[in-house]
């Protein structure tokens, strides 16, 4: 019979294995719940006559903005506003937060001097004399590392990490709103340029048919009452005048505040019919709104929140926290480092909760209702963002439909006034029906320069609501 020998090398190795297994199946032991996005609650399609496209051939703010001067702007805006400092500082504080949290899952290794030197009265040292001691300390130490055995660190690493790019998403998010702004206001300044040139224009040909008919009240070839109605037509267009430049000016105000104030306004180009955005084809597919910055910025946080449910969750669990330190002790400051002067520490420590009067169990039930409330918040900006679009989409058509008839509509009373000015010409026709005719023509020249700013807006409000481009 073959006698078999254990060795104490062989016994340390299995029992070195058996705790690895052991550590390497506790740290399986996460308690985060399995994240899974829920159901968009909405139709897979917006309402359109046309196929559905791919979300992804969205362009980016240059190449849907041409305007040299926008670009100008919205550079500026990017660069300079404050509120998008702000938004930016948040996601690098969310960063840092990060950082802090992923931290905490590895060990802090410090380096530890120490040095102290005691005196101890005659009648406490045990031998009638009084004594005076010094102890000296050099070594590196670990200070309560926890042991994530139930994901607890783990969870509240990655509800950080959600938090931050949460917040990168927010910060997206309110660049696209500050694109769309500022373009959005430089067409608005556009069309009240155009309105103000209309309107000065009128005026001036007004103040000139005024001072024909009186000249021909003078001469008995036109009544107090044409005067009267010539001029009362004069002061309503210098008042609408006057307001319009208000209204530019604060436009202008507005533009400037959105750019940080950082550079003067460029020259306003041209009129509203000669602006031309990219188009963006209606069938777009309802998946796109999971591209929008808010949208994910919801869903992060929702994933936070499904996160701090394990950290909840593992406060059932015992925590266990290493403290340990490896160095040289010595009575002699010289002596630190003389052969058996190594000195070592290990302290590991259990936490088992036993009783918290439902603290823990209170702690779950919040986080399982936060996470209530976040979904229900990623599913209603989904909500929110199929609306903007559909309402955008459905914006977009009807304001084209729109502008055609005020076209129609400007072009029929244009021929109406030149008509009754032929007649009064002939003496056929007062000049009370040509006033009458010409205050509509004035009305729908401004109202149609109106209309084309809605068609421009409405595409604005769409590339807001489809989150942008590339």
């Amino acid at each position: 019979m073959t006698e078999h020998k254990f060795k104490p090398g062989h016994v340390s190795r299995a029992f070195r294995g058996v705790m690895l297994v052991t550590l390497a199946w506790l740290t399986g032991c996460s308690q985060i719940p399995a994240y899974q996005r829920p159901a968009a609650p909405v139709p897979q399609q917006f309402a359109a006559d046309s196929p559905a496209t791919d979300a992804t051939a969205l362009p980016d703010w240059q190449a849907y903005f041409p305007d040299p001067a926008l670009h100008t702007l919205i550079e500026a805006a990017l660069a300079n506003n404050r509120d998008m400092r702000i938004a930016l500082a948040r996601v690098e504080e969310a960063r840092a937060l990060a950082g802090v949290a992923r931290a905490d899952r590895f060990p802090t290794l410090e380096a530890q001097a120490d040095a102290n030197r005691t005196r101890t009265p005659a009648d406490l040292s045990g031998v009638g004399v009084a004594r005076t001691t010094s102890r000296y300390d050099v070594g590196l130490g670990v200070t309560a590392f926890e042991l994530d055995f139930w994901g607890r660190v783990a969870a509240l690493n990655e509800a950080a990490r959600a938090q931050y790019l949460a917040s990168d998403e927010a910060a997206r998010s309110f660049r696209v709103s500050l694109i769309g702004d500022v373009a959005g206001t430089w067409y608005q300044l556009i069309e009240l340029t155009e309105r103000t040139q209309l309107a000065d224009g009128t005026l001036k040909t007004r103040e000139e048919s005024l001072a024909l008919i009186r000249k021909r009240g003078e001469a008995g070839l036109a009544t107090d009452l044409d005067v009267l109605a010539a001029d009362s037509l004069v002061e309503s267009v210098r008042a609408q005048w006057a307001d319009l430049k208000r209204q530019r000016a604060q436009t202008e105000n507005a533009l400037r505040l959105l750019t940080g104030m950082a550079v003067p306004l460029p020259e306003t180009p041209g009129a509203t019919n000669q602006t031309v955005l990219a188009g963006l084809a209606p069938g777009l597919p309802s998946d796109v709104l999971l591209r929008r910055p808010d949208v994910r910025a919801a869903e992060q946080r929702l994933i936070a929140s499904n996160a701090n449910v394990g950290v909840a969750r593992a406060a059932f669990f015992p925590r266990i926290a290493l403290t340990g330190n490896l160095g040289t002790a010595s009575s002699a400051l010289s002596g630190l480092f003389d052969a058996g002067s190594q000195a070592w520490l290990f302290q590991p420590i259990l936490t088992l909760p036993l009783f918290d009067a439902g603290r823990n169990r209170a702690n779950l039930e919040v986080a399982e209702a936060r996470k209530v409330q976040a979904v229900a918040d990623y599913e209603k900006a989904i909500q929110q963002a199929f609306r903007e679009v559909a309402d955008a989409l459905a914006a977009r058509t009807t304001y084209a439909e729109q502008l055609r008839a005020q076209e129609a509509n400007l072009r029929a009373i244009n021929a109406r006034l030149e008509r009754v000015k032929a007649r009064e010409r002939a003496g056929i026709a007062n000049y009370l029906e040509v006033l009458d005719a010409s205050r509509d023509a004035f009305s729908t020249e401004q109202a149609l320069v109106t209309s084309r700013l809605q068609v421009l807006g409405a595409q604005v409000t769409l590339y807001k609501a489809l989150g942008g481009g590339a």
